[in-house]
């Protein structure tokens, strides 16, 4: 993959607002700069399991029945439109006819995706900063520049 320079200035703008929210996280558990200090001081490094496999199965989130009924509904609907075009293609469909239909689910996955992310920066990204977890920023990052490729 190549990067172009507005790539490296759209990750050097994420990162400084990350470690801004980073910031404003530590500060409101940390309410002095000597605690500060100590956390930093008494680091860890994460196990290996977690350095080598951000996203290994071992790591799970537990979902509000709201929460888990939401995501299952949009994956079904989603589910329904991959059926829809795959009939359309058996039926000989008008290929822009297809090609909107192949947007809509598109779209719709953006969707889940931008509401899965949302749910995810507010509950595990938040909670692990937090807890004072150093590798959380970084995870988070990678994730994101895998998402915008």
């Amino acid at each position: 993959m190549t990067t172009t320079p507005q790539m490296g200035n759209q990750t050097s703008k994420l990162y400084q607002l990350i470690s801004i929210c980073y910031t404003s996280i530590i500060s409101e558990k940390r309410n002095t700069m000597e605690q500060e200090k100590e956390y930093f001081d008494n680091e860890t490094t994460p196990a290996p399991a977690e350095q080598d496999s951000p996203q290994c199965s071992c790591r799970k989130k537990e979902r509000s029945d709201k929460e888990y009924k939401n995501l299952q509904n949009r994956l079904s609907r989603i589910e329904g439109q991959v059926r829809g075009v795959k009939k359309m293609l058996e039926n000989d469909a008008y290929c822009p006819d297809i090609l909107i239909q192949v947007s809509a689910i598109n779209a719709a996955l953006n969707s889940f995706n931008r509401l899965l992310l949302a749910n995810h920066i507010r509950t595990c990204v938040a909670d692990d900063i937090r807890d004072g977890k150093p590798d959380t920023i970084d995870e988070f990052v990678t994730m994101l520049q895998k998402l915008m490729r």
